[in-house]
């Protein structure tokens, strides 16, 4: 038993000393860093595909948005007849079949007029006080 021992340890130190004489040969390919992001000058591509991924990821909520919530049939008629009421009050100010119009909700107020050829719609959110002009130029004939 003490041969085997002995064979055993010999051939480890010999094993050893010739693995630190013998030079090894190693081969190295370059390395080249290809980027996946399009941002980073990857494959266009992939936007959609790392954008889903991200979207998935998301779990933060913005406290400040506001829930989405679904109409009502009366809310939606109401908004579908203010809608055609204030389109239907743009087009008669612009054929000049009225000099101005106006159009009030319970949320905000509209009125258009005719300066020129230059239509003016103004609106006023009654909530916050807020006041839109919106001045459009040349689209109808006086």
């Amino acid at each position: 038993m003490k041969n085997i021992l002995k064979i055993t340890a010999g051939s480890a130190l010999a094993t050893i000393i010739l693995a630190t004489t013998l030079p090894l040969n190693a081969n190295a390919g370059e390395l080249i860093y290809t980027p996946i992001n399009p941002s980073f000058g990857g494959d266009p591509f992939m936007g959609s595909y790392l954008l889903g991924k991200a979207q998935s990821q998301d779990t933060n909520t913005d406290p400040n948005a506001r829930g989405i919530e679904s109409l009502s049939s009366t809310e939606r008629l109401i908004q579908s007849l203010e809608s055609r009421l204030i389109s239907q009050l743009i087009s008669d100010v612009g054929a000049g079949n009225v000099g101005e119009g106006s159009f009030d909700s319970g949320d905000f107020s509209v009125v258009v007029r005719d300066e020129g050829g230059q239509l003016i719609v103004r609106v006023i959110d009654k909530v916050t006080g807020d006041v839109t002009n919106i001045s459009v130029g040349g689209l109808f004939n006086p």
